[in-house]
C-alpha cells in the first residue's frame, strides 16, 4: 500500500470508526505526513508496511536535532503510533514497528561526539571547487570552532562577524547574545566563503545581512545545513548517526577533555544566565579566545 492510500484510509478510519474532532484528525494527519516527507529527504523510500523500528528512531531524533521539544516529539509519536496500530488491525502489516518505542525524555541523550580524525575526513570530503562546497566548508569550520547552535549559523549576520579581532556575536536562546571567539582555520575558510563566493550570489531583498546564503540568494535552512551534513557523513562511510548539534558537542568535549576551564567553555556555549551585559563579568574577552588557541584541536 502506498502512502497516499494508507494516509486516506487512515483518516477515513479516524472520522468513521473514532469519531474524532475534525482537529484531531488533521494533527494525526500531519504527524504521519512529517514522517513520509522525512523519509523522501533522507532516501528511504519505503512504503508505509515497510518501516522498521529504526526508521522510526532515525525520525525522532531528526525532529529532535531541528529544535522541535520534547513534548512535541512525543505527540508526533503518539500520532506515528496511532497510525501503525490501525495498520496491524487491518492485517497490513504484521508487527508495529512503533510498539516498542517511548515518547522522548526531557533531557535528551546528546549525539555522538566526533574525533578529530572523523572531524577532518568530513572536511576533506567537501568538494573545494564549487560554491556550495566553499560554503558547507565555512559552515563546518564555523559550527566546530565555535560551537554555534544551528539556529545561531543560520542566523548569523555580516555585520556580526567581526574579523579583526576573531569573534562572532550571535543571538542564542531567548535572544541572548553572547560573543564567541572563531579559531583561525574556520575565520579563513568564513572570510574565503564570503569575500570569493558569497559576493556573486545575487542575494534577495531581506537576506542581505545574513551570512549563509542558499544557492537563490535567500537564507539557508535549519534542514539544509542537517541535510549537509548527513550527506557528508554518506560520502566518508561515517557510522555514526550526526547532526549540527555533533559539531557543538565537540567543540566543548574537545576543549574540556583538553583542560579547558569549565566555566569558559559554558559561556561559549552560551548556556542559561548569560546575557549580553553579563557575558564578561568574570571571563573577558582575550582569556576566551586564549582558551581556543590554547585547546581547541583546529586552533
Amino acid at each position: 500500500m502506498n502512502w497516499k492510500s494508507a494516509i486516506k484510509e487512515f483518516k477515513n478510519y479516524l472520522q468513521l470508526e473514532r469519531s474524532l474532532a475534525g482537529n484531531s484528525i488533521e494533527a494525526y494527519i500531519h504527524d504521519v505526513d512529517k514522517l513520509q516527507q522525512y523519509l523522501e529527504l533522507s532516501g528511504k523510500n519505503v512504503l508505509p508496511e515497510a518501516v522498521s523500528s529504526g526508521d522510526l528512531l532515525d525520525f525522532l531524533q531528526y525532529i529532535g536535532e531541528l529544535g522541535m521539544s520534547a513534548q512535541s516529539q512525543a505527540r508526533i509519536l503518539s500520532g506515528i503510533k496511532s497510525f501503525y496500530r490501525y495498520l496491524l488491525m487491518e492485517d497490513i502489516i504484521k508487527n508495529d514497528p512503533s510498539h516498542l518505542l517511548e515518547s522522548p525524555k526531557l533531557g535528551r541523550k546528546l549525539p555522538d561526539t566526533l574525533s578529530l580524525p572523523e572531524i577532518d575526513e568530513l572536511l576533506l570530503a567537501i568538494d573545494l571547487s564549487t560554491p556550495e562546497g566553499a560554503r558547507n566548508r565555512a559552515i563546518i569550520e564555523t559550527l566546530y570552532s565555535s560551537g554555534l547552535r544551528v539556529s545561531e549559523l543560520v542566523e548569523l549576520k555580516l555585520t556580526n562577524v567581526y574579523t579583526d579581532i576573531g569573534f562572532l556575536r550571535v543571538t542564542g536562546k531567548g535572544n541572548k547574545e553572547r560573543l564567541v571567539p572563531i579559531g583561525r582555520d574556520a575565520l579563513k575558510y568564513l572570510n574565503i566563503y564570503i569575500e570569493q563566493i558569497r559576493c556573486h550570489v545575487p542575494v534577495k531583498k531581506e537576506f542581505e545581512n545574513y551570512v549563509f546564503l542558499n544557492r537563490r540568494g535567500g537564507k539557508l535552512s535549519r534542514v539544509m545545513v542537517f541535510m549537509i551534513i548527513k550527506e557528508l557523513a554518506e560520502r566518508i562511510g561515517l557510522q555514526k548517526s550526526i547532526s549540527p548539534h555533533t559539531f557543538r558537542h565537540s567543540f566543548a568535549t574537545h576543549l574540556i577533555e583538553g583542560g579547558a576551564d569549565l566555566r569558559a567553555v559554558q559561556e561559549m556555549l552560551g548556556h542559561e544566565s548569560i546575557t549580553t551585559t553579563e557575558i564578561y563579568t568574570h571571563l573577558d574577552r582575550d582569556y576566551l579566545k586564549q582558551i581556543i588557541k590554547d585547546y581547541h584541536p583546529r586552533s
